[in-house]
């Protein structure tokens, strides 16, 4: 499906009071303080506008969509979550509890917060956040699995607290570089999987250019240590 630039521009308008929407694309990473997710090539599936702020809903950020790639932050700057800069990234000022509209969850690691989705892709929809800034999941290394595990942890802990209990039905993964929103490490965890929508299959579609699943990040993080 093509989107014309003008149709992402419309899109991206909902995300304006956070800044313009940008994209999670192949397993590759944006400015922290961008929300949503850009749009691959021409022809490529795009999400929709996403992290919206407080209000509403019970107002929980989170991520869903797409905007043109061209909007992405330079890769490599990556913000602390001090500074002007860390001052705009929401991930930062919701692990601060900065964000009042934003409900934070019970979670077991003092290292991390959990929160709803705003546009859920699934009847259950949560990001798991590093407190402590974090680039995207292309900026990690072996050393961080163990925080992608604990990522893991919290992610299927939150599912069992809110009663979904089968673990087998469950979609835990990131957006990745130069399609990723929020240069702000978090995971998505959506269930049940099999009952994602059209639109959310596509933004989180495993073995896709834009979408890479925990375990297959701790793979690939174990693979490229064994190789160096």
């Amino acid at each position: 499906m093509a989107w014309g630039e003008a149709a992402l521009r419309n899109r991206t308008r909902e995300a304006d009071i956070w800044g313009p929407a940008v994209a999670e694309g192949r397993p590759g990473g944006a400015g922290c303080g961008r929300q949503g997710e850009a749009a691959g090539p021409a022809g490529r599936p795009r999400p929709g506008p996403w992290e919206a702020p407080g209000g509403g809903r019970g107002a929980m950020a989170g991520e869903e969509a797409a905007a043109g790639a061209g909007q992405l932050g330079a890769e490599g700057k990556e913000p602390g979550s001090g500074g002007p800069e860390g001052q705009q990234c929401v991930f930062c000022r919701i692990a601060r509890r900065e964000e009042p509209g934003t409900a934070l969850l019970p979670c077991q690691y003092e290292d991390l917060v959990c929160f709803r989705d705003i546009r859920p892709g699934a009847p259950h929809h949560y990001l798991v956040v590093q407190v402590e800034h974090m680039g995207n999941c292309k900026t990690l290394k072996s050393e961080h699995i163990p925080i992608v595990k604990r990522m893991m942890e919290v992610g299927k802990s939150v599912l069992q607290r809110n009663n979904f209990n089968d673990l087998n039905d469950i979609r835990m993964g990131f957006h990745w570089p130069p399609f990723c929103s929020i240069s702000h490490l978090h995971l998505h965890v959506l269930a049940p999987a099999s009952q994602l929508g059209f639109l959310s299959r596509l933004i989180y579609r495993i073995n896709s250019y834009w979408f890479i699943t925990a375990e297959q990040l701790i793979e690939r993080l174990q693979t490229e240590n064994a190789a160096s």
